[in-house]
């Protein structure tokens, strides 16, 4: 098992093999069962694993004896081989075996991989792709026809490979599908599986196919932030949840996208099966929704009318947009879709460009897409889906995003199924968190350059914006203000007042049209409705930020933006109460520090992480109908109260 994660993994991490849950592995253990007796089982890759990040609880044991029986069958619906599949499994609580468990049981080797590799389907996905696979292969593979994946490919493997193999067999050709190797050490399969692969690439480059050259990209001439962000609210609409977006204006991008032949090899179809339900059937060109639509439900219906029983209906919005001057644009229900979405479709150009240099590139016909699209596998997966988090599909951005109540607010909204932006001075900003649904930008925000420059980054990642928290300042030294210097005043009043001023105004135009309608969060502070001596430059910030809170409400209520503040005090977790200042005070008040933490009426230490969470609920459906409120998380101030 060691050795099967070891080489799965080596797969997994080349993207021109596999990428993003693609491609399989197995391997033929026996092992003794409950009654003493050796049983042999087939681990296979199981459902949700990666391969570049497997390990080997990913892998679901199968009784061998019960697989073949399967695979004698003359008739099975993939709906029942599923569940057959988990009934003969030795482990309930491992991961829902690979549709592809059958086929490989079947085959006559204790390891099996199978990979999408690039090479291999820009071959097969062209006119005579069966006869050009011959011609790499020879007698080295057993070339499959195309079948729809599941119990008819397992079926369909079962009859032909003792028939067609020999003894200088060392893979499987699945036509317009995938790559199987197969050897009796995790070493031989893997090496076989990158022989297979390189004498795909070396056909292609000796027919001048396999090398791509994009013209470089020109520099970007205008913003575009709005325009996605409208954009968005529409297909949102066609979708019928908040999407999001990832516009690539890359070198490949643009240059496919100006390719003469583009609206022609764009339209035939993904490159495998596997990409279907992740890309959808073609992508749209240019933004015109409701034609696509048109195009969409004609293709539907033509199809439906051949389907028994009828399937349930995936919604006829694009997940690839191809626009001349937005670059490729990939939708996604979530940061994480639309990131898969953006892989696949750039291995998908990849793929098309070389087909077509090699001899024209041809996908799967309409029925079969049709038929991965609406399989009875999705279908059941698509009604078995349960409420999505609070946030998919939506947008957040944090200022002040690296530390303290900002970095509480980023994990707050990520935990509620939020892409999130997080603004910082400080350049950690941009390697604070390594996944798909957050983006760390180092900004100044008393420059309004950088501030643009941010959104329209923000934009582009992830297509507009529906959440902003104006969390940023800074707390200066106490001073009275007899002694309050007008450089101090004018710093204090950039980054806690007109930074805050100049975000407002700039993400506005995004805020109003979010798909569920636009939220801010102000952090303000304590010392709004209660100020302390010393704090004349942050106490005026705070509370003319507030103000700026107030009448932004009363102005954008008919933009469906609501705004609320909160209003903090003594959060001690953040970076600016040191252990030195902490017993400083408290040795001020007279108090032990663990008394001081809890000095309020409640007696409770308030956290960044308490006052992030009710940031986030102010964003959510409890205060819908909540604009304007000032509401305080002190543990209970008698001042304030």
């Amino acid at each position: 098992m060691g050795q099967r994660v070891y080489s799965s993994r080596l797969l997994g991490r080349d993207e021109s093999l596999v990428f993003h849950g693609g491609g399989n592995t197995s391997v033929k253990i026996s092992q003794k069962n409950i009654f003493g007796e050796d049983e042999a089982l087939l681990y296979v890759k199981g459902s949700g694993w990666d391969l570049a990040t497997i390990e080997a609880a990913g892998f679901s044991p199968c009784r061998m004896a019960h697989l073949l029986r399967l695979a004698g069958l003359a008739e099975l619906s993939d709906l029942r081989m599923a569940a057959e599949l988990k009934g003969c499994m030795t482990n309930p609580s491992a991961p829902a075996p690979s549709v592809e468990a059958i086929l490989h049981a079947v085959l006559p080797a204790r390891f099996v991989d199978h990979t999408h590799a690039d090479a291999f389907i820009s071959v097969t996905n062209t006119p005579g792709g069966a006869e050009r696979v011959r011609e790499v292969y020879g007698d080295r593979v057993v070339v499959v026809p195309y079948v729809m994946p599941g119990f008819k490919l397992a079926r369909a493997f079962a009859e032909l490979f003792p028939r067609e193999s020999s003894a200088r067999t060392i893979g499987v050709a699945l036509l317009s599908h995938g790559l199987i190797s197969f050897g009796d050490t995790a070493e031989e399969s893997y090496v076989r599986m990158i022989e297979l692969v390189a004498m795909a690439e070396e056909y292609l480059d000796r027919r001048k196919a396999w090398t791509v050259d994009w013209p470089a990209a020109a520099g970007r001439p205008r913003p575009i932030r709005a325009e996605l962000a409208a954009f968005r609210r529409d297909l949102s609409a066609a979708m019928g949840a908040p999407a999001i977006l990832r516009a690539q204006d890359d070198a490949r991008s643009l240059g496919f996208i100006g390719r003469p032949d583009v609206g022609l090899i764009s339209q035939q179809g993904p490159a495998t099966p596997d990409h279907v339900i992740r890309t959808k059937r073609v992508p749209m060109i240019g933004r015109n929704l409701a034609a696509y639509r048109r195009d969409y439900e004609a293709y539907f219906g033509a199809c439906e009318e051949r389907s028994n029983p009828r399937p349930v209906a995936l919604d006829p919005a694009p997940r690839v947009i191809l626009d001349p001057e937005w670059g490729v644009v990939v939708v996604g229900r979530t940061a994480r879709d639309a990131s898969i979405a953006a892989d696949l479709y750039r291995h998908t150009i990849d793929i098309i460009v070389r087909s077509t240099a090699l001899g024209g590139w041809r996908a799967l016909p309409a029925q079969d897409i049709f038929d991965c699209e609406y399989w009875d596998l999705e279908q059941a997966k698509l009604r078995r889906t349960g409420p999505a988090p609070a946030f998919a599909g939506e947008v957040a951005l944090v200022t002040g995003a690296a530390s303290g109540i900002g970095r509480a607010c980023v994990d707050a909204l990520l935990e509620r199924g939020a892409a999130v932006v997080g603004l910082d001075v400080n350049a950690d900003i941009a390697r604070m968190l390594a996944r798909p649904d957050f983006l760390g930008l180092p900004c100044d925000l008393t420059r309004e350059a950088d501030v643009a420059a941010a959104l329209e980054a923000a934009a582009r990642a992830f297509g507009g914006l529906d959440m902003l928290v104006l969390n940023a300042g800074i707390f200066p030294k106490g001073s009275p203000i007899g002694e309050l210097g007008s450089d101090t005043w004018r710093t204090i009043m950039a980054v806690n007042l007109d930074a805050n001023f100049v975000m407002l105004r700039e993400c506005h135009p995004l805020l109003k049209v979010a798909p569920r309608g636009g939220r801010v969060v102000v952090i303000g502070s304590k010392n709004v409705p209660a100020p302390g001596p010393g704090a004349a430059a942050y106490s005026a910030s705070k509370a003319a930020v507030n103000q700026l809170a107030r009448v932004a409400a009363l102005e954008w209520g008919a933009d469906r933006i609501r705004i609320n503040t909160l209003h903090p005090n003594m959060v001690f977790d953040t970076a600016l109460w040191t252990r030195e200042i902490l017993e400083s005070r408290a040795r001020h008040y007279g108090m032990s520090v663990e008394a001081y933490r809890t000095n309020n009426v409640l007696r409770v230490e308030v956290t960044s992480r308490d006052v992030a969470a009710l940031a986030a609920e102010l964003c959510g459906p409890l205060f819908a109908k909540t604009t304007g409120a000032q509401i305080p998380v002190d543990g209970g101030n008698e001042r304030v109260i």
